[in-house]
């Protein structure tokens, strides 16, 4: 047994300190990226970009369901955002989607599969049909520390050297350098850190996600790689801290879903408001009486969330939970939010915002501008139930 004892931090063990700025307003801040992929042969020409492989928004929806559906991927894509699609989507669902869809689907969406050799058959058969209008794969796996993991990395890598290759999870330094050398142009950092993952719970094993971030890409940039960070947020002040600590990418899953484009029943709860309900009426004499009638009740919409290891995950994809397994994630209501373009209006908002504060221009350089103060906490809670608005 061996004991770290570097301290290790969370996104809620830190604020970004504010600095002078010459920045007029947050609509001045730019926050389009602009990357090269290090092991990527852009053997095909998707677009005009010259050295640059990527250009858009760097916040990406998770491969959860409820997130990565083809309707968020579609509505994101048209803002410059990307998607990582869910594992569970037929090969005729995804040959009809990228032939159908708008053009630009390519530079913004990826495919997401597993290491299994059903998984390689089953996007041999879509890169087949497909050719040019897949740029992008995300490998997909819970423990990104297994041989299995990198050998399958390595041997797809050769197989697909025109694919752009997502690939994780991953937290620490040495093994995303790993990955990067065998094929990986973007490793997904984060084990545990999710809104619906317990993986932590069940197995103990995890990182303090800011610190995974600092670390991880601290190793990926020496190297010419990318990281994407991966759960945790569960605002905009959350990934803006992410990418303060060198993220290239914050994928996000929770925050996003609960959309129109997520799909899943919206379902209608009751509420006691705790304000007082009565009844008034008017006396022979012109006064007025009120008859309290108990508490006021109010409708609030919900949709179902759940985690990719959960039990209701593994019910619905994979007929069940395993003798040899336990449910590594848990299923919860989360708030119904409409059209998700109005959820990422509000994400950017709050990055360009912290932007500003730090005095960075672009995105880009918000890692080069941020300060960490380390603090007990970060906001005062005493509203945050009774809040009735924005």
């Amino acid at each position: 047994m061996r004991l770290e004892n570097d301290l290790k931090l969370d996104y809620s063990d830190v604020l970004i300190r504010p600095k002078r700025s010459t920045l007029g307003s947050r609509k001045n801040v730019e926050l389009e990226r602009k990357f090269a992929f290090r092991n990527y042969e852009a053997a095909f020409e998707h677009n005009s970009w010259e050295e640059y492989h990527y250009r858009g928004i760097p916040i990406m929806a998770s491969n959860m369901d409820g997130v990565g559906t083809m309707a968020v991927a579609e509505k994101l894509a048209s803002m410059g955002l990307f998607s990582c699609l869910v594992k569970t989507h037929s090969e005729e669902a995804l040959v009809e989607f990228f032939d159908n869809g708008p053009d630009y689907l390519t530079d913004y969406v990826a495919v997401s599969i597993g290491i299994s050799d059903q998984d390689l058959i089953h996007f041999e058969a879509v890169y087949d049909r497909l050719q040019t209008d897949i740029k992008y794969v995300c490998i997909d796996v819970a423990n990104g520390y297994s041989e299995r993991f990198v050998d399958f990395v390595k041997d797809f890598r050769n197989q697909f050297p025109h694919v752009v290759i997502i690939a994780g999870n991953v937290v620490t330094g040495e093994m995303t350098e790993e990955l990067i050398l065998n094929g990986v142009d973007i490793v997904k950092v984060g084990i545990g850190p999710g809104s619906v993952c317990t993986t932590r719970i069940q197995t103990g094993v995890g990182y303090p996600q800011l610190s995974a971030v600092i670390e991880c890409a601290d190793a990926a940039h020496g190297l010419g790689g990318h990281i994407i960070a991966d759960g945790g947020c569960t605002s905009s002040g959350d990934v803006a801290k992410a990418f303060a600590a060198g993220a290239d990418f914050v994928m996000l899953g929770g925050m996003l879903a609960g959309t129109d484009q997520g799909g899943g029943e919206v379902i209608t709860r009751l509420f006691e408001t705790g304000e007082l309900d009565a009844k008034q009426r008017t006396l022979a004499d012109g006064q007025t009486e009120w008859t309290w009638t108990g508490h006021k009740v109010e409708e609030r919409k919900f949709v179902k969330f759940y985690g990719m290891s959960s039990e209701t995950a593994n019910d619905k994809h994979f007929g069940g939970l395993k003798d040899y397994r336990s449910s590594e994630g848990r299923t919860v209501l989360v708030d119904y939010k409409g059209d998700v373009k109005k959820v990422v209006q509000e994400i950017l908002g709050g990055i360009r915002s912290a932007c500003t504060y730090a005095g960075a221009e672009k995105l880009k350089h918000l890692p080069k501008c941020a300060t960490f103060v380390r603090c007990s906490d970060t906001h005062t809670r005493v509203f945050e139930s009774k809040t009735i608005g924005k």
